[in-house]
């Protein structure tokens, strides 16, 4: 039975929308399916797309080899505050890590300063006497009665999740084990995270915090999961179930459950992962990927065909560009930038004057106007569709049609009106103050990696990317757009092309030229004895399993640290020339100088394990190599740079073939997504279906 499967699909919960991409791998052939999400209970929503995938591919779940799954549940819960309510337990004296953070002011200038909320409150902190010195030896034993009293005031409270964070955790994790097992084994309803397990590194505050997201949405994750397999198991599927991680992995479902917070960006994620993908492909392995859905843009730099990772990001900040402002997360990821601009972002005129669009949005309920569902605030959606981008009778296909009266409604009621616009330029200029938004925020993301955003090609993707792309890569002085086949669900066939795979980390901090190695073999070793057990638990043949290694380094003295490869093999003494080589190496690369001759100090040392890449192909072009054949009518749209409504002719994408070419302006439609191509724009397709638009200089 195992050999007849020989599909698998790859779903995206977003905001708006929850996409699927199901492909036979033995043909190669892909079938799409989008549906409303449904925000009170999103596994209904993601059932429900697999179903109209299964139903338009004409195949049964049986037929399924794996789901892989990707959610902003545990982002959305963190956000709205909607986990469990938590317990921190931690050494006597540390109670407070919580609110003292770094004690930084990440808006020094801000006499109002706003600190993000922590997880947990203080009265729900408990101390207990234990302690673990930096070296890993144990100071003071822990005293397992105070755990007793600790966890007694915790049932009493109805606190349902336990977060333990004792202090040098990382270096010796065995009193955090012991609390564990004796919090399990007297309340083993209790969901019990350590930190030596999720985040086991040094940095108090952040190991803290980073533990207690865990804690706090273990349970709700839980019972989502649990709700999934169940109706996946009710409509016959009987194959695996994968999460997609924030590192752009897949892992078990055991794994995310007792990982949850290794999900927070795992959208996202996703979506980079398509862009690399796709890129390596056709040849093009640098990329800046911008994937613009119903309620979120987000931007990530692509470069020899693997995304920028990052080993420490935020969640729910008060800002969204100010560094410090949110809740800081200990876990790998795929390192982008994201922002409150969809197609659902609502338009406002503020008390200035001017039109501000986002962070708010309409999502699916009620959704933008144009939709009537019953939303009447004007959304970019409502402005695309005035503008004579969307075609309101081929909207998903035709599946959806769009009331244009209603999007004018709106737009002139809370924007022209009160601006004294007319309808056109009124939904031009929501439009634009989308792109500008976009572009800065892609332009930050690179300069901060010491990257020009001009040397790269935009990969656009989701329902609203091909959409902006082109005033967006204008705006950016970019001069091509590449627009992949089945944009509209492009995130999904991320899904499908990650391989199972998880990350390690153990901090043991010093200088370089004073570390004992034995000590670091040995932590190696033992991340390497985990990481193959796990992925084994996967079904990965050991053989398949590929291993990567790496090491927090800085000067001594440096509050920062870089990410630097650790070669494989047993570490000795002897091969200090040879780390210190690669830091000097990574140093030039990044700072483009030379790193001065001090010492260098290693802080943690990472391990990745990774199963073999899924084979996955993106569909070849078979329509008409003339692009005339795919004419499918003409319509108004507004062309900016004559401040008016053109006729240009509209493109069947599923008719466009391998070498066909298209000169702007010109609107391209498929059923999920459309490529609005301006003037300046010339565009070919290749022969992985792309769409490729070249923009002349202004």
């Amino acid at each position: 039975m195992e050999s007849q499967r020989r599909f698998r699909i790859g779903v995206d919960v977003g905001g708006t929308f929850t996409d699927v991409l199901l492909v036979d791998d033995s043909s190669g052939v892909f079938h799409v399916a989008k549906t409303l999400t449904t925000s009170d209970d999103p596994s209904i929503g993601v059932l429900q797309a697999i179903s109209s995938g299964l139903e338009g591919a004409g195949i049964g779940a049986l037929e399924l080899r794996n789901v892989i799954h990707g959610t902003t549940l545990v982002t959305n819960a963190i956000i709205q505050r909607a986990g469990a309510p938590t317990a921190l337990l931690t050494t006597r004296g540390f109670r407070d890590v919580l609110d003292i953070a770094r004690e930084h002011r990440y808006d020094m200038y801000d006499l109002l300063l706003e600190l993000p909320r922590p997880l947990v409150s203080r009265e729900n902190r408990f101390e207990v006497d234990e302690r673990i010195l930096a070296d890993g030896t144990v100071h003071r034993a822990l005293d397992l009665t105070q755990v007793d009293a600790a966890l007694v005031e915790i049932e009493r409270r109805g606190l349902r999740a336990v977060a333990i964070c004792f202090l040098h955790s990382f270096r010796n994790s065995s009193h955090e084990r012991l609390a564990a097992a004796r919090i399990q084994e007297r309340a083993p309803a209790l969901r019990v995270s350590i930190s030596s397990e999720v985040a086991g590194e040094i940095r108090e505050y952040e190991r803290t915090s980073t533990t207690v997201a865990n804690a706090y949405v273990q349970e709700l994750l839980d019972e989502y999961l649990g709700r999934l397999e169940t109706g996946l198991g009710d409509i016959g599927f009987s194959g695996h179930l994968l999460i997609m991680l924030s590192n752009g992995g897949a892992a078990t479902v055991e794994t995310a459950r007792r990982f949850p917070v290794r999900m927070i960006e795992s959208g996202p994620a996703a979506g980079a992962l398509a862009a690399a993908h796709v890129g390596l492909l056709s040849g093009r392995p640098n990329l800046l990927s911008f994937d613009m859905g119903g309620t979120t843009a987000k931007a990530c730099l692509i470069e020899d065909g693997k995304p920028f990772t990052t080993s420490e990001f935020e969640v729910d900040r008060i800002y969204r560009f100010k560094q410090g402002s949110g809740l800081p997360i200990k876990a790998p990821a795929i390192d982008l930038i994201e922002i409150g601009a969809g197609g659902g972002s609502i338009a406002r005129v503020d008390r200035f004057g001017l039109i501000k669009v986002g962070p708010e949005s309409a999502g699916a309920a009620p959704g933008p106007a144009c939709y009537g569902l019953g939303g009447d605030r004007p959304t970019v959606t409502d402005a695309d569709l005035v503008l004579g981008y969307l075609d309101p009778d081929f909207f998903l296909g035709g599946r959806m049609r769009l009331d244009r009266t209603a999007a004018e409604r709106a737009i002139d009621t809370h924007v022209a009106r009160p601006l004294g616009l007319s309808l056109e330029a009124a939904a031009w200029a929501i439009h634009q103050t989308v792109n500008e938004s976009m572009a800065s925020a892609a332009r930050m993301h690179a300069v901060e990696r010491g990257k020009d955003v001009r040397s790269y090609p935009l990969f656009a993707f989701g329902g609203a990317g091909p959409v902006h792309a082109f005033h967006v890569a204008r705006i950016l002085r970019l001069r091509e757009v590449i627009a992949p086949f089945a944009a509209g669900v492009g995130s999904t066939l991320g899904f499908l092309a990650a391989p199972i795979s998880f990350d390690f980390v153990r901090g043991a901090a010093g200088i370089l030229d004073r570390l004992d190695w034995v000590e670091i073999d040995r932590l190696y070793q033992e991340m390497e004895d985990e990481a193959r057990e796990l992925l084994a638990s996967a079904q990965v043949p050991r053989e398949a399993m590929s291993i990567t290694r790496s090491c927090d380094m800085r000067l001594a003295g440096q509050a920062h640290q870089i990410d630097v490869p650790v070669p494989p093999g047993k570490l000795t003494a002897e091969r200090t020339s040879t780390i210190r080589k690669a830091f000097d190496e990574t140093y030039l690369r990044l700072f483009k100088r030379a790193a001065p001759g001090v010492p260098v100090e290693a802080l943690n040392w990472r391990l990745s394990v990774a199963g073999p890449r899924p084979g996955l192909h993106t569909p070849r072009a078979t329509g008409a190599s003339d692009a005339r054949a795919a004419v499918k009518g003409r319509r108004p749209v507004y062309l900016p740079e004559r401040g008016d409504f053109i006729l240009v002719p509209v493109y069947d994408r599923y008719r466009l073939g391998q070498g066909a070419t298209i000169g702007g302006p010109a609107i391209v439609e498929e059923r999920e997504s459309t490529v609005v191509i301006g003037l300046g724009g010339h565009a070919a397709v290749d022969a992985w279906s792309n769409l490729v638009v070249s923009i002349d200089g202004e």
